[in-house]
């Protein structure tokens, strides 16, 4: 009997289900070692995510070198985030009429070139110019790459894969401000733009001998080829408009005084009916059979609509935070640009160590607790730092800071593999656009909350500080008294008693100034610990992940 006829015969229609079903689950493999895939696109990752933290610390010198104010200066760091925030969401929609490998490729020369004119920039408008450039070709390549991981990895190796890429996007942020620290004490601010010109260049060489498009995403070009380029004009103006008026609003709000500024209350406007009617139009291109700027039909899983909220607060308390210990320690403490990215550094140490391992536990272990773990984790550690004071030292503030990096190390990758289950593969890159989205957007707001409630809390607490040293307070009278004859005595009779009072209540006043900052700065990490908390239930909502694989939901 030949083995045709020992088959069991299949119901009618059964064959051509299977052949789907068999074409769903094959797994296509790349010509090149995978792992040399990873390292390869995460060399792009890490070179992009520095350049969004390495410039903050070099604006007094861009200010200075280019004749402009320090408020002039910050446009530096915005038009790059508007950029990115624009491109983010798009680039799953230009990839279908280039290709993958052809829109990276492009996106991490446009990277290079616009960096070596930021670098050469004579004046600050060019620079900022250059910024949106730079910024646009950046926005690019962190979607493509996470899209580029899922199709090279089989769903069981993808926790392995994302670990590595998670590795610069968590690091590059807490080695950014070191490393641009150092530049601009030692060399010259142009150079922490100038570094990233030879990396472009390696990652392009890399990139053309060794990435290659899935068949499906070969597929789907040819398929927009042959209907010709018909973009989405009016999706991609609404996105633009959208996204960019949420920046320029996270960006200056706190510094405009908010809705007390006519052009906030404007640009607040304009985000809001933009991005209410590009969901509109984006679901009736949807239902018309045009391909979107955004598939809105992604969030009707609920992992990933989970997974999209959990990345969002990842970024707001991973961006926030790693702005906010440098500052804390520079402002208060009075170390160093350089010293103040020190402080960070040991976390990232920590990440680059706990990596690996929550790549081997992903395939292991229900993904949803490791996310848990990781939430609980970060509260717990921001809690702790509550217990900051004035006189801390650095080797505990830096502990403080791998004790929630250890956490952090167990959110990205889950976040990312969960986010990825049963997405079909002609829409990851879809999907990676929009939890990269997510994490940026929410670490632009992180940052808005960051010096918006550090700003008020500070007053607040100022006030209520003061309301304990008016002018007939005893001890105030008896410190003032203290040290004006101090002044008078030990300088040589240099200050009068009342000169010396003057300079008493002065010095009593600083005191009181940096007390309310640093009441402040623990207010802001309460709100931090408290945000990051509450996600640990929301976890529970994405269902469990087959095998802790990634590779489909019960």
């Amino acid at each position: 009997m030949s083995a045709a006829s020992q088959t069991s015969p299949l119901p009618m229609g059964a064959s051509s289900k299977g052949s789907a079903a068999t074409a769903a689950t094959t797994v296509w493999k790349p010509r090149a070692n995978r792992w040399a895939v990873a390292l390869t696109v995460t060399l792009a990752t890490f070179m992009e995510v520095l350049d969004t933290s390495i410039a903050n610390v070099a604006l007094p010198h861009i200010a200075g070198g280019l004749g402009a104010s320090a408020d002039e200066a910050t446009w530096v760091l915005t038009s790059y985030l508007v950029a990115n925030a624009v491109i983010l969401p798009a680039s799953a929609y230009l990839t279908t009429f280039m290709g993958r490998k052809r829109f990276y490729m492009i996106c991490v020369m446009l990277f290079g070139i616009s960096s070596a004119l930021c670098g050469l920039a004579p004046s600050l408008p060019l620079l900022i110019f250059f910024r949106v450039l730079q910024g646009a070709g950046g926005g690019g390549l962190a979607p493509s790459e996470q899209a580029i991981l899922a199709d090279t990895f089989e769903p069981k190796d993808r926790g392995k894969a994302f670990a590595v890429y998670g590795i610069a996007v968590v690091c590059a942020p807490a080695i950014g401000p070191t490393l641009g620290g150092y530049i601009t004490d030692n060399f010259d601010w142009r150079w922490i733009f100038f570094i990233n010109i030879p990396v472009a260049i390696v990652s392009l060489f890399l990139t053309n001998r060794i990435v290659e498009d899935p068949p499906h995403i070969v597929k789907e070009v040819k398929e927009q080829q042959k209907k010709g380029l018909n973009l989405d004009y009016v999706g991609f103006f609404l996105l633009a408009l959208g996204f960019g008026s949420l920046e320029f609003v996270l960006d200056k709000g706190q510094e405009d005084d908010w809705f007390g500024s006519r052009l906030i209350t404007i640009f607040s406007v304009l985000c809001i009916s933009s991005l209410i009617t590009m969901i509109f139009w984006e679901m009736r291109q949807i239902r018309t059979g045009h391909k979107p700027i955004l598939d809105l039909t992604l969030f009707k899983g609920r992992n990933f609509a989970v997974a999209f909220g959990l990345m969002f607060v990842l970024g707001f308390c991973l961006f926030g935070s790693t702005v906010l210990i440098p500052q804390f320690v520079q402002s208060l403490l009075g170390y160093t640009a350089e010293q103040a990215g020190l402080v960070i550094s040991p976390g990232g140490l920590g990440i680059i160590l706990l990596m690996p391992l929550v790549g081997f536990l992903v395939a292991k272990v229900d993904a949803r607790i490791l996310v848990a773990y990781g939430f609980t984790s970060c509260s717990v550690a921001l809690f702790v730092m509550l217990t900051l004071n004035l006189n801390v030292s650095y080797s505990y503030v830096a502990w403080l800071r791998v004790f929630q990096a250890s956490g952090l190390a167990f959110l990205f990758v889950p976040i990312s593999t969960i986010s990825f289950a049963g997405v079909p593969p002609n829409k990851n890159n879809d999907a990676s656009g929009l939890t990269n989205l997510a994490r940026n957007i929410g670490g632009s707001v992180g940052t808005a909350f960051l010096v918006t409630v550090l700003a008020r809390r500070a007053q607040y607490h100022q006030h209520r500080l003061g309301d304990h040293l008016a002018g007939s307070s005893l001890p105030l009278q008896n410190e003032a008294l203290t040290m004006s004859r101090y002044l008078h005595d030990k300088a040589g009779m240099a200050y009068s008693l009342a000169q010396g009072r003057l300079m008493a209540q002065g010095t009593v006043m600083r005191q009181l100034i940096l007390h309310a900052t640093m009441l402040a700065y623990l207010d802001v990490i309460k709100c931090f610990a408290i945000a990051m908390g509450m996600m640990v239930p929301l976890v529970f909502l994405m269902r469990k992940v087959k095998g802790g694989r990634g590779g489909g939901v019960h």
